[in-house]
């Protein structure tokens, strides 16, 4: 891919060359020195910083050219994350490697170009994440289909994936541990839309495909590690262990019948199985606090959200996360049915900001997008324009939640005209992430005519949504 031919182009010349000294220099087999620098091009703080799963390694500060640079005296070979907040990417250091990345906060991870000792693995990684975004897109549609088409055209993908990696494996040589999470980035997202499709074919269509899928459908997970320690905190391999429990948990809280709420029953199961599952700690620790988070957002109620509770006390042992739980389920206390929505901050094209409580004053819906999910606000802008013909009378407003005002106005002209609709940006995600407990994309709130909430946390994408419209 030709993006991988821009490299920085202001950095010091003491960086440099000690860059190319480093990359020149041979080290002992006992000298672990790396090091990591860069340039942060629109920076959104002062900071980037450098972990191992959790754990802070480095903090290092940007100069007054945004550039910032570390020499790390004794840094184990692995995958690391670095994160400039709210951003954050994959960064993997063999023994001795020195890597600058160049970065622009506008297109964050579509910007990542690494360069110095251990660039073309790196790089690869980028490829491979921006290539799964695509694929993302363009399957969108795929998850309508029968059994048969989805599965050919997702094995197309997978094949071309493959044959993508085994070149770049053979031409680039990178080690066994490399290879691991890079086998992982390539094979988890397709794994994960095995798993995905049935589920999701049935909420967008109505079609259960469960009887029809083959005995050997799900035999690739017979050949998955789930305790694999160095995983536990990579994106693509907890992204399909939620998305397997799911699977799991459902199937089996509908076969135990409806002795409680579906949600709150399937949830407690999925911990139930991650307890028993994942003998690794690490692992299970990240899988039980996923699924609270991914639970919290399905089912308000607040009975069940202490039965919850009491199951994931038992089963966590991971007492950092709790804090963040609580309060994530206090925010959700304040967007039950009937009580006013907190007011954020929005801005608007022409950059002028306004509070949600002076912006919508009659019935109304919001919904959701940024530059990463252009296939789902294309579809949503035509389920919306049924919506405004059949259920008229409604505030819509899209709310873009990406940083960047230029960025989000060149993405509107994008996307077909939305006649009726209010486009806005958020000013400040954190605080509406915090207000609207807001984490995932394809979610809609509904308001009444006063302008108290209906719906805090439903999909315009779900067969019964025209249900909070009546």
């Amino acid at each position: 891919m030709t993006r991988f031919t821009r490299i920085p182009t202001v950095i010091t010349l003491y960086l440099v060359a000690l860059l190319c000294q480093s990359c020149r220099q041979d080290f002992n087999a006992d000298n672990y020195t790396a090091y990591f620098g860069g340039e942060v091009t629109n920076p959104l703080s002062r900071y980037v910083l450098l972990y191992k799963g959790n754990n802070l390694i480095d903090s290092m500060v940007l100069d007054k050219n945004n550039r910032f640079f570390t020499k790390l005296d004794s840094l184990p070979p692995g995958m690391y994350t670095f994160r400039h907040d709210p951003e954050y990417q994959y960064v993997y250091f063999d023994k001795n490697d020195s890597l600058m990345v160049s970065i622009d906060t506008r297109n964050f991870d579509e910007s990542i170009v690494f360069s110095g000792r251990g660039e073309q693995k790196n790089n690869f990684l980028m490829e491979v994440y921006l290539g799964d975004e695509t694929d993302r897109e363009s399957l969108f549609e795929a998850f309508d289909y029968n059994l048969a088409d989805f599965t050919r055209t997702l094995d197309e993908l997978h094949q071309k994936n493959l044959r993508q990696y085994r070149a770049k494996k053979e031409s680039i040589q990178w080690s066994d541990d490399f290879d691991m999470f890079a086998r992982a980035a390539i094979t988890y997202p397709y794994y994960s839309r095995k798993e995905i499709f049935p589920v999701l074919h049935k909420l967008r269509t109505g079609v259960d495909l469960s009887s029809q899928l083959p005995a050997d459908y799900y035999s690739f997970r017979d050949s998955i590690d789930f305790n694999n320690p160095r995983l536990s905190n990579y994106s693509p391999f907890v992204k399909y262990l939620v998305h397997m429990l799911n699977n799991i948990a459902v199937k089996t809280a509908a076969d135990r019948g409806q002795d409680m709420d579906l949600a709150l029953k399937a949830n407690t199961i999925k911990l139930e199985i991650a307890d028993t599952l994942f003998k690794n700690e690490k692992v299970k620790n990240t899988i039980v606090n996923n699924i609270a988070y991914t639970y919290f957002m399905e089912d308000q109620n607040m009975v069940n959200h202490d039965k919850f509770m009491e199951t994931y006390r038992r089963v966590s042992t991971d007492n950092s996360q709790r804090n963040d739980i609580v309060r994530l389920t206090n925010s959700i206390r304040g967007l039950t049915p009937g009580h006013q929505l907190p007011a954020v901050t929005l801005v608007d094209p022409q950059g002028l900001k306004i509070t949600t409580d002076k912006l919508i004053n009659r019935k109304a819906l919001i919904v959701f997008w940024n530059s990463k999910a252009m296939a789902h606000i294309e579809s949503a802008g035509q389920k919306i324009a049924n919506i405004s013909r059949e259920y008229p009378g409604y505030q819509i407003v899209c709310v873009n939640l990406d940083d960047d005002q230029e960025k989000w106005i060149t993405n509107l002209k994008r996307i077909p005209p939305m006649p009726g609709v209010t486009h806005m940006r958020s000013h400040d995600f954190e605080d509406l992430k915090t207000k609207w407990a807001l984490t995932k994309i394809h979610r809609t709130i509904v308001l009444n005519p006063d302008t108290t909430i209906r719906n805090a946390f439903t999909n315009l994408f779900n067969n019964d949504f025209e249900s909070n419209l009546n």
